[in-house]
């Protein structure tokens, strides 16, 4: 997977019971200081089973990619954990958050990539009163 020319965040994290709580938090802080709004909530729901999976792997770490482009957010979870057991209907649940513009799922030698392309809006340019 290649992102090019796009605001990015990376992070790894530890696979535990408190990930999907501290990537939907990181999510949203990068979306805010990319001058993004979103429904927050919604964010944090797709990250939390854009995590859950991950954490279900049983490897030590997650790796996190972020990236935007044209009001939307792209955000991808590794679990870096080879031969990932399947996890079949985490897509039908993530496709089923109103944000969720796609998602997809696939194996790669390091571990299962789970990722979710979500809408934003662009914060409204506040007017400068003369």
């Amino acid at each position: 997977m290649a992102v090019r020319n796009r605001q990015v965040a990376n992070f790894t994290i530890t696979s535990d019971q408190w990930a999907a709580g501290k990537v939907g938090r990181r999510v949203v802080e990068a979306l805010r200081g990319w001058g993004y709004r979103a429904d927050e909530e919604e964010v944090k729901d797709v990250c939390r089973l854009l995590v859950e999976p991950a954490v279900a792997d049983e490897g030590k770490r997650i790796s996190v990619h972020v990236a935007d482009q044209d009001a939307r957010a792209l955000v991808v979870a590794l679990s870096h954990r080879p031969s990932p057991a399947p996890h079949d209907d985490v897509l039908t649940r993530i496709a089923a958050i109103p944000i969720t513009a796609s998602c997809g799922t696939d194996a790669a030698p390091d571990g299962r990539r789970v990722w979710a392309l979500m809408d934003t809006q662009l914060k409204a340019t506040p007017l400068v009163q003369p």
